[in-house]
């Protein structure tokens, strides 16, 4: 499985803000008696949730080069 880079996230959370900002101008319309709806913007929404955090995951792992750091820490009584 091909990794996603920060780009290609923040390409895809534009992409989808850009659908959400279009489907709340019109998301429905009729033609000739025939009613359309372009897209769910709930769906949209949660797209746009998924896209934030890995662009968020993304930039973290960036900022800290890749490594998780990870604490053990043993409570003693002294």
């Amino acid at each position: 499985m091909a990794a996603i880079s920060l780009e290609t996230a923040k390409k895809h959370l534009e992409m989808w803000l850009e659908a959400e900002s279009r489907v709340a101008i019109n998301q429905s319309y009729t033609i000739a008696g025939k009613s359309f709806t372009r897209a769910d913007l709930g769906e949209i929404r949660g797209q746009i949730e998924y896209w934030e955090n890995k662009v968020q995951e993304l930039q973290n792992i960036a900022k800290k080069k890749g490594r998780n750091r990870i604490y053990r820490i043993v409570p003693r009584d002294l």
